[in-house]
């Protein structure tokens, strides 16, 4: 289980020009897709702004500060719009610069992997979008004094909903930071679960730091962190379980080849012993002259007689 050769062969400007082909092609495919989104900005932007309207009392909306607002925020919408959408495309395409350098062993494992981070990504800003927005902008509408109207600005609400979904996506990573820790030995599974109160109180730090301040935002983003890390605790834990008999097999087959190949060679050596106790009769080199100088002439002696 080699490494390819191509990987081998390519020099450290060779890989950097594929590299550049590699982000080059990850930026023209988001272009593209964005281009696709642009006639269709205002309604991705009202799409996503909805859970927010409906929570706004009376017929209110959102209102816009800025003078270019109304134009560039839907644009910076369907931007990011168009990023999350080629995503898995950027990600197959690291992947393709990285693979030459892999073994086949480390492929089987990350390969799984990396489908796994993007939908435990798509599944947080999903979780934002669906169940936190509305608890939170809820909460928010209905908290704040009754001389105080209620109408984010568009820019705002944009750069909120963006840092948190994307919160939301980095936080459903927990179970994949949590099987690499285990994997490179970096933490144990046994380290992790003695460890588990820390663990808790540093997702709700986390909460604290990537969403608003507010508790309901930390709590809704802490609870399903602490969950995923458990998540992600059973599947180290089972990892660990596959890789101690897959090593336990193969110390198995290496003592068996061993023994077999020790008694092969006990059973040659044999042979070949009794085979050198054979005398080869054809070969001349096994008799000399000399051996015959003292046997008797017999017919010599009949025919003096």
């Amino acid at each position: 289980m080699n490494k390819t050769d191509s990987a081998d062969d390519l020099t450290f400007f060779q890989h950097l020009v594929e590299l550049r082909d590699i982000l080059l092609k990850s930026v023209v495919a988001m272009l593209i897709v964005f281009v696709m989104l642009f006639p269709f900005a205002n309604d991705i932007y009202t799409f996503v702004a909805q859970p927010l309207i409906d929570s706004i009392p009376g017929d209110g909306g959102l209102i816009s500060i800025g003078v270019i607002s109304p134009f560039l925020t839907p644009l910076k919408m369907a931007l990011t719009f168009s990023l999350y959408i080629t995503m898995p495309f950027i990600i197959y395409q690291i992947w393709s610069f990285v693979a030459p350098a892999l073994y086949s062993r480390e492929k089987k494992f990350m390969i799984p992997l990396i489908m796994s981070t993007g939908v435990l990504f798509y599944s947080g800003v999903l979780f934002a979008f669906y169940v936190v927005f509305p608890v939170i902008f809820g909460f928010l509408a209905g908290i704040g004094p009754t001389v105080v109207d209620f109408t984010p600005d568009i820019q705002f609400y944009l750069d909120f909903a963006l840092k948190v979904s994307f919160a939301f996506g980095i936080a459903f990573e927990v179970p994949i930071a949590t099987i690499l820790l285990v994997k490179f030995g970096i933490a144990s599974v046994e380290g992790l679960r003695k460890n588990r109160p820390f663990i808790v109180i540093g997702a709700f730090v986390v909460g604290m730091i990537l969403t608003p301040p507010d508790i309901i935002s930390q709590t809704m983003i802490a609870i399903p962190m602490w969950l995923l890390f458990e998540i992600g605790l059973i599947v180290a834990s089972r990892m660990k379980k596959v890789e101690k008999y897959a090593e336990s097999d193969e110390t198995l087959d290496e003592d068996s080849n061993s023994k077999t190949e020790k008694d092969g060679s006990v059973k040659s050596s044999k042979k070949k012993k009794s085979e050198d106790e054979e005398i080869d009769w054809n070969n001349d080199d096994d008799f000399n002259d000399d051996d015959f100088e003292d046997i008797p002439d017999w017919d010599g002696d009949i025919e003096k007689k």
